[in-house]
């Protein structure tokens, strides 16, 4: 801040051309202060600084980008040998098939992983079958869609390790968010319109995360305001613990009480009505 009074007091006894000079480097002075663009110079600044904070200090439960152009470039090509005919030779998609541009590594690590693309023949849903491509080809055809548009990535290894989820918390949530389709242990079912729900016991931990990540086929996609990293971890522990079998005896397909009831209805009214058939002969 310019001192108004000191600066009049000095004035007094200065000369003229001086007093002038002066006069002008103040007022250029002033007018550098209240440039007009220096509130937007401001607001990028802070913008730079909070992006550049965020960065530092957001956590990521997907790998960093390591593609290469090589990598890309090789995913391009199988692309067009093995996905163009149905998702267009720019990935945009037609009426019936959806478009690749911004699903991200982790659909195409997941469904070409899996084996359920590039399909074999169209149906309600696409089946798991053994993958036609190895891992090095699924990485780069991950890179070349990835590189179309942003999208959910392949998660890291911490991400999807069940040693450090909490199994019991991932129970409560498999039975609040999966249970109604996957049953309440992962061992799948029946939907509509002949489509079904996996058995998901035997999914590998990275298809599991991947597949909460993009929502595959009738399954919706649990993003992390929905269920966070942690929580995906915590069902992936859940269904680790399921790969053993059941525990308890005979597991009935794992099927819940629709074969409990069947066991009983079928099975045991049926011996209780035999045995009261044979009591009745024995005594007549």
């Amino acid at each position: 801040m310019v001192d108004i009074d000191a600066h009049h007091r000095i004035n007094m006894y200065l000369p003229i051309p001086m007093k002038r000079d002066e006069d002008r480097f103040v007022k250029a002075l002033a007018a550098r202060r209240h440039h007009r663009f220096t509130p937007v110079v401001l607001v990028m600044l802070a913008l730079i600084a909070i992006g550049g904070v965020y960065a530092a200090f957001a956590t990521d439960s997907a790998q960093a980008d390591t593609a290469t152009n090589q990598d890309i470039d090789e995913g391009k090509k199988l692309f067009i040998a093995n996905c163009a005919t149905c998702h267009g030779i720019n990935a945009e998609g037609t009426s019936t098939v959806p478009s690749l541009i911004g699903v991200g590594a982790a659909a195409v690590d997941f469904q070409v992983g899996t084996g359920r693309m590039p399909m074999q023949m169209t149906g309600p849903q696409a089946e798991v079958k053994p993958p036609q491509m190895n891992e090095e080809q699924t990485a780069q055809l991950a890179a070349y869609v990835a590189s179309l548009g942003p999208g959910p990535a392949i998660p890291v290894d911490d991400a999807i390790d069940p040693e450090l989820g909490d199994a019991s918390n991932g129970a409560a949530l498999f039975r609040t968010n999966c249970a109604m389709c996957h049953n309440a242990v992962g061992a799948g079912g029946a939907l509509s319109e002949g489509k079904w729900a996996p058995d998901i016991r035997q999914t590998t931990p990275v298809h599991l995360y991947e597949a909460m990540q993009t929502g595959p086929q009738n399954m919706p996609v649990f993003n992390d305001a929905t269920l966070t990293p942690e929580e995906k971890r915590d069902i992936i522990a859940f269904i680790d613990t399921q790969k053993e079998g059941s525990a308890g005896g005979i597991s009935l397909g794992s099927l819940g009480p629709v074969s409990e009831g069947v066991w009983v209805w079928v099975v045991g009214m049926g011996l209780l009505i035999g045995a009261a058939v044979w009591i009745g002969a024995k005594s007549s």
